[in-house]
Formats: C-alpha cells, structure tokens, sequence
C-alpha cells in the first residue's frame, strides 16, 4: 500500500489523515485531481484515446471550426503541443485540416464524421469513468459540485 490515500488508513479504520489536512481544500482538490487523472488517463487508454484528444474533439463538435492557435486557446492546450495532437487526429481520420481561405499561411480544423463517432464513444467512456469517480454523491450532489467547481475555476484569482 504505497498510494497516499491507502497510507492515510490504518488496517481496516477509519482515515489517519490529521483533522488540519483534511480541512484544507487545496489539499483534497489536489488528492481528488490525481484520482481523477489517474481514472480518466487509464479509462481513456483503453479506448486508444488521450485527454487532450476528447478536447479538441468536444471543442470542434460543440463551437465549430477553427484554426490551430484558436484550438489551442479553446482548450489550453500548448501551441506546440497541439501540433502533436492533430497529427494523431488527422491520422486516425477524426479531423480534417483545409487552408483558410481568408490566411491561406494557416489551416482550419474540422471534425469528420469518424471524429463525431469518435466523440460519442469517449463521451461515454468519461461518463462511465465519472460515474465511478463520484458514486459517493447523488445526482442532486454531482451537479451542485460541477456547479461549485466551475464557478470557483471561472472566479479570477489574480494568479493565472
């Protein structure tokens, strides 16, 4: 048992975490960020599929074409980065690239029809994997902390 949330319990008890760290909500965002990371990265391997795949496709899907550094703003993925990620893409068929016919120097990004496909299946995969992450909440509960996550995430902070 070497995973930090197994280490904080003793043979068959309750959780050793002192009360002060378990009152720190950075600390339990950061712990529920790894789990959740650690489930999503793993499900999503199993569908020969990334994070960053389900991102640009869901960001063509639900706001349209783009170019490359719009894509790259929409889902904060590195410039340099996503150069990568479209390859990928465009390999397997799940976006297409055409020159912009305003800036022939750069291209659109489009979602095929395999790449809308594509996006359902991942779609439910990340709903299965959700479904997994949160069970201890009901349905009233996961969407109040969806809720409470976007608007602390939407809340500028002064340190981004």
């Amino acid at each position: 048992m070497t995973r930090p949330e197994a280490a904080a319990r003793p043979e068959g008890g309750a959780p050793r975490t002192p009360n002060r760290l378990r009152r720190r909500a950075s600390r339990l965002l950061s712990l529920l960020s790894t789990r959740s990371d650690r489930l999503v990265n793993e499900g999503l391997a199993g569908a020969d599929a990334r994070k960053w795949h389900y991102a640009v496709l869901a960001s063509l899907q639900d706001q349209g074409p783009c170019s490359q550094a719009e894509l790259s703003r929409r889902t904060d993925i590195y410039r340099s980065d996503m150069v990568g990620v479209l390859n990928e893409l465009a390999g397997r068929h799940f976006v297409e690239r055409a020159p912009d016919p305003d800036d022939k120097r750069r291209n659109i990004i489009t979602i095929s029809a395999e790449g809308r496909r594509q996006l359902r299946l991942l779609d439910k995969v990340l709903d299965d994997l959700h479904d997994e992450l949160l069970a201890p909440l009901s349905p009233a509960e996961r969407d109040q902390f969806v809720r409470l996550l976007t608007r602390l995430l939407d809340h500028p902070t002064g340190t981004s």
